[in-house]
């Protein structure tokens, strides 16, 4: 069974930085597509992140520059570092997976999700 937990969403001030886990279990990286969402309240859920089976990242606009991703394998882990933090950053962040390994499709798993919020 495949099992997303993410962690590390926090209370900010703007400018300051974030490290998101997502913590997977039931699946590999060199398998699975990763991908990093957020919905804010009253907005449509809004794809940030994403890292291939084989490694390639997507970024957003709005996070591009911002937001890194990246995979441990060793602890089946997916990371979104996030830096420079806006208020308008503030929402829900979910990770999710897709087991064909390409990022822009449908996703067969999702996480509970971790509240992050920016103060002006």
């Amino acid at each position: 069974e495949v099992q997303l937990v993410e962690s590390g969403g926090d209370l900010v001030q703007a400018g300051g930085s974030l490290r998101l886990s997502c913590a997977a279990s039931g699946l590999t990286f060199d398998v699975w597509a990763i991908g990093w969402f957020r919905q804010a309240p009253g907005k449509e859920r809004e794809g940030v992140s994403c890292i291939s089976s084989s490694g390639r990242t997507t970024y957003s606009d709005s996070v591009k520059g911002r937001f890194t991703i990246s995979s441990d394998n060793a602890k089946n882990t997916v990371v979104l570092q996030m830096n420079s933090l806006k208020p308008e950053d503030t929402a829900v962040y979910h990770c999710a997976a897709y087991a064909e390994g390409v990022c822009g499709y449908g996703w067969d798993y999702w996480g509970q999700g971790t509240q992050v919020t920016v103060s002006s």
